[in-house]
């Protein structure tokens, strides 16, 4: 291919992929914006075939690495549930990571004393920074799926140790850069996968989501890396624009949260593990029913409902917008109050509303939907919890305190709909389910909504 045409055609997959970001700003243009970015992949993907210079000799290789990813990746992402979205981002993120690694590696070792100053310093950034991704994002992964525990993982010494793994992690690095060779390669590699897994074991299932946010921001940082070491110019813009966007978005996040970044990523290392009171075991609920609630809903004036991860878990967005739609009908007021890390990643909770066709409108965002819930009459916790914890501005010892939340406890009544009183993601109680007026109804969510329904004259 001629070189112009080659790099014209790369200057539109860029293009592509930076209209794909802003399409994703807005749950009314992220359909779009996804579309888009695919199409810039698969262009990006199909001008490897024709680089100037290129060789096919291993072209066998790669159109079977391409099937094997075919075959794997479109059957996940299509079975994956809402609810799973979170992991597979996670999963996915590592596996970028792992991948711009490995090719770095590779691509170190052919050069051999060949290599420049620069490449060897870009090879080094890569595995180390990449590895760290790979093996925290499995982390993550775990935690989402539940398969370890999602409270803060600390251990007596647990600082010295992570202290030892990064001075062996910088140790070995300037070992690779002054001598070079394959084993030092090796065991900076291997101490960097280590470092990735204590990075994340300390976080708390609550800050999951800002950590995702990061490797995320640290995979895109090793594609751009591993783009000059490949002498690739759309690696490089792809790896910029994902570091740079996962960057904003995690400082966003953590301000989202109350966080600052540096206590949520090592403030757990001088903590201890948090245990649950047992509180929730002995105080008394007030619990109601579904006909209870459709003749509170039926005199309300103003609704609110807040969606949290148990409404995707019950796959309830359908049954919800069918209950407040019946609810406008009847002249009721009704809103949606959203945080911004409902669920288990932000907007997870807007792509949720957005599959049930929830009008943009009437989807309000923490800050404005906090000064209307003294003027209103009822407020449905779907499926919420550390979202509206009154502990995160009532205690100043909570593992969530300064955490900005939903304030439903200032409306006039509030239904909570949970399964039980476990706890929230972030494992601890939430003194809204004693509350003189909140009411509990238990059972599964859309049942639970069904229910309302069916008890609501029309």
């Amino acid at each position: 291919m001629n070189r112009n045409l080659y790099d014209l055609l790369g200057l539109v997959a860029a293009i592509c992929f930076i209209m794909a970001l802003k399409g994703l700003s807005s749950p009314k243009s992220a359909r779009r914006g996804n579309i888009i970015g695919a199409i810039g992949a698969t262009l990006g993907t199909v001008l490897v075939f024709w680089a100037p210079g290129s060789s096919h000799k291993h072209l066998s290789l790669i159109l079977g690495a391409i099937a094997f990813g075919v075959l794997v990746g479109v059957p996940a992402a299509r079975r994956i549930q809402m609810t799973q979205m979170p992991q597979l981002v996670a999963l996915f993120n590592g596996v970028g990571g792992g991948a711009a690694a490995l090719v770095s590696t590779v691509e170190y070792l052919k050069l051999g004393n060949g290599a420049t100053t620069a490449e060897i310093l870009a090879t080094v950034f890569t595995v180390v920074v990449g590895c760290i991704s790979f093996s925290g994002s499995i982390i993550t992964f775990l935690k989402l799926q539940e398969l370890m525990t999602t409270r803060p993982v600390v251990f007596p010494g647990g600082r010295f140790v992570i202290a030892a793994t990064l001075a062996g992690v910088v140790g070995t690095a300037g070992w690779v850069i002054n001598s070079g060779g394959t084993s030092p390669l090796l065991i900076m590699g291997g101490l960097s996968l280590a470092f990735g897994v204590l990075f994340v074991l300390p976080v708390g299932g609550a800050d999951v989501p800002i950590v995702i946010s990061l490797l995320n921001a640290f995979t895109g940082l090793t594609v751009a890396a591993s783009g000059y070491v490949l002498q690739a110019t759309l690696l490089i813009v792809a790896g910029t624009l994902v570091g740079a966007s996962g960057t904003i978005l995690t400082r966003l996040m953590a301000a989202a949260m109350g966080r600052s970044l540096f206590g949520t990523l090592f403030g757990a290392f001088t903590a201890k593990p948090q245990e649950s009171s047992g509180a929730a075991e002995v105080r008394p609920v007030k619990s109601g029913s579904a006909d209870d609630v459709a003749i509170l809903l039926n005199y309300a004036q103003r609704v609110v409902i807040v969606p949290g991860f148990g409404l995707a878990v019950a796959q309830a967005q359908h049954t919800v917008r069918e209950l407040a739609d019946l609810l406008s009908g009847k002249g009721i007021d009704v809103a949606y109050g959203i945080h911004p890390v409902a669920g288990r990643m932000p907007g997870h909770m807007n792509v949720l509303l957005a599959e049930a066709k929830v009008p943009y409108d009437i989807v309000m965002e923490m800050d404005e939907i906090n000064a209307d819930f003294p003027n209103t009459d009822a407020v449905l916790v779907v499926g919420a919890n550390d979202i509206v914890n009154p502990s995160a501005q009532d205690d100043p010892n909570s593992p969530i305190a300064g955490m900005p939340v939903l304030e439903v406890w200032k409306a006039k009544t509030v239904v909570v709909f949970k399964r039980s009183m476990a706890t929230g993601y972030a494992g601890v109680d939430n003194p809204l389910f004693f509350k003189e007026n909140t009411r509990m109804l238990f059972g599964d969510a859309k049942k639970s909504v069904d229910d309302i329904l069916a008890h609501i004259p029309a």
